[in-house]
């Protein structure tokens, strides 16, 4: 009986000890998408709450800046809201771990309800230049973009077909400073994150649809796009940064990304 208390508590011991060396000041660096900053956030807090010693940065440069700051080295996971592209593929992973919609808002005062994906084309590359055209007042269409790079800007002019063709009256560098510019003018439209939507402006449903869980996730919602986990096919994860990928996988973190309204991908 001594023996075997002996040997139980020498492996309790070890393991103990295996796992303070793997995590103990260690840091998981993350850079990218000002998009995922509440799903990157949350996520961070609760692995960390889970793993004593354990520090989580992140960096909100934008996916394309995340991407290259993956390529040379200075962090461990890039963090991209638009897939990776072929000539990306060749030196980098790209883990998809949830799925975003794309939200249209106008300021809260625009009566327009809904748009159809042609409509949204025409007003985005020029065509619709005012809001009578779409049963609003007579004045004149805002748009408002995001900044070259953005994994927002490439996913919402991937899915409505106006890849370099918007005439942008602005384009702004952040999620927030969309959402502000937007409630504050009448005329104003643009775009976010679906898990960036806010009660400052009002949300568009698209062809009828609706933006939500449910139909991004069956993908009756189409304006939607990937976050990605992006990291070096030269650079092995070290065991910290591989526990984390496993962990937002896992059902609590399921659970943690359903609540922001993200839509969690399966692990391939």
């Amino acid at each position: 009986m001594k023996l075997k208390a002996l040997v139980s508590t020498l492996l309790v011991s070890c393991t103990l000890f295996s796992q303070a060396y793997a995590f103990e000041d260690k840091t998981i660096a993350t850079d990218g998408s000002t998009s995922m900053e509440k799903f990157i956030g949350i996520l961070g807090e609760d692995f960390t709450n889970k793993n004593d010693g354990v520090k989580f940065t992140y960096n909100p440069t934008g996916s394309g800046a995340g991407i290259v700051a993956v390529l040379e080295g200075r962090t461990d996971i890039g963090l991209s809201s638009r897939a990776l592209k072929t000539k990306e593929l060749e030196q980098l992973n790209a883990t998809t771990v949830a799925y975003d919609g794309i939200i249209l808002v106008v300021n809260k005062d625009n009566n327009v309800s809904n748009l159809t994906t042609e409509q949204i084309k025409d007003i985005f590359t020029g065509k619709i230049t005012s809001w009578k055209e779409l049963g609003y007042e007579d004045r004149p269409i805002v748009l408002i973009g995001r900044e070259a790079g953005s994994g927002t800007r490439d996913g919402f002019e991937s899915a409505t077909g106006t890849k370099d063709m918007c005439q942008y009256r602005q384009e702004l560098t952040s999620t927030g400073d969309v959402l502000t510019t937007v409630s504050q003018n009448k005329n104003a439209i643009g775009y976010i994150s679906f898990a960036a939507s806010s009660k400052k402006v009002k949300t568009l449903n698209i062809n009828g649809v609706t933006p939500s869980e449910q139909s991004i996730e069956e993908g009756k919602y189409t304006l939607q796009r990937p976050f990605v986990f992006v990291t070096s096919k030269q650079q092995k994860l070290s065991d910290l940064d591989q526990a984390f990928v496993d962990y937002v996988f896992s059902e609590d973190a399921r659970k943690l990304i359903l609540k922001i309204g993200v839509v969690p991908a399966s692990k391939k």
